[in-house]
């Protein structure tokens, strides 16, 4: 039987590329995004909704339809996050921070909480939650986005120690910076910030990964696809970063 296979924000950057990689391995894959023609431009080979993952009634909606569609969930993506505002901590406005956890942590309990059951009954499952290494390290002028993060790996860990006797596997990706329309618009966030050249702030997270470069979609995706696999069956718990080593940073 194929995976069945739920991304939020799937239609467009990462979570696009997530999507059609589970397609090309044959998964049935159910997304949703809060962009309409992202979602009309799908190919046919994958199941998309118009969803504003911040409307709790509207997620929760498009997960049941997914799991009434498909009769169960194998894996679950949350994928949906934004930069949030980009200023330091004097300046931080309390409805944009409230709005950057809303996309990036609350979502992610929506969706659980609502496919936490399914996955009981079928005693199997596999929960991926993106975080992020801004999670794992301190983020200059990023403290909502920072925040959220790290909490999503607390959350990731605390539902895998819930969900493991029942056979289900939660674990977190922490990607560093990947190459993309996303982050170029963090860049510019930041830059303007700090009064700065993009192209400074660039270099300054490339100089920060030991490989000397942004990650590209596709590596995240194949991360998903491992640990959503036989293959990462005693795997769960863990916040894995995909960055290039980003514990090492260097002078630009």
């Amino acid at each position: 039987m194929s995976q069945r296979v739920f991304i939020t924000a799937g239609a467009g950057g990462i979570g696009k590329v997530i999507a059609e990689t589970y397609v090309a391995q044959g998964a049935q894959v159910f997304v949703c995004d809060q962009d309409h023609t992202a979602i009309d431009n799908l190919t046919e080979e994958i199941n998309g909704t118009c969803v504003d993952v911040t409307d709790e009634a509207a997620l929760d909606a498009w997960l049941q339809d997914g799991i009434a569609r498909f009769g169960g969930c194998d894996v679950l993506i949350n994928n949906a996050g934004i930069a949030g505002q980009a200023d330091p901590v004097e300046a931080l406005d309390l409805a944009q921070w409230r709005t950057c956890l809303a996309v990036n942590l609350d979502a992610q309990m929506i969706t659980c909480r609502a496919i936490a059951p399914v996955m009981k009954r079928q005693k199997s499952g596999v929960i991926i939650n993106l975080s992020s290494t801004s999670g794992l390290f301190g983020a200059p002028f990023r403290a909502p986005y920072a925040a959220a993060k790290w909490a999503v790996i607390g959350f990731t860990k605390t539902i895998a120690t819930e969900l493991g006797p029942y056979g289900i596997r939660c674990n977190a990706i922490c990607p560093g910076a990947v190459s993309g329309d996303r982050m170029d618009r963090v860049l510019a966030a930041e830059a303007q910030a700090r009064g700065v050249a993009p192209q400074d702030v660039y270099q300054e997270y490339a100089s920060g990964s030991s490989l000397r470069r942004f990650a590209e979609p596709s590596e995240i995706a194949q991360l998903c696809l491992y640990l959503s696999s036989d293959a990462a069956k005693f795997i769960s718990g863990q916040a894995i970063a995909v960055d290039g080593n980003t514990e090492t940073y260097h002078s630009v």
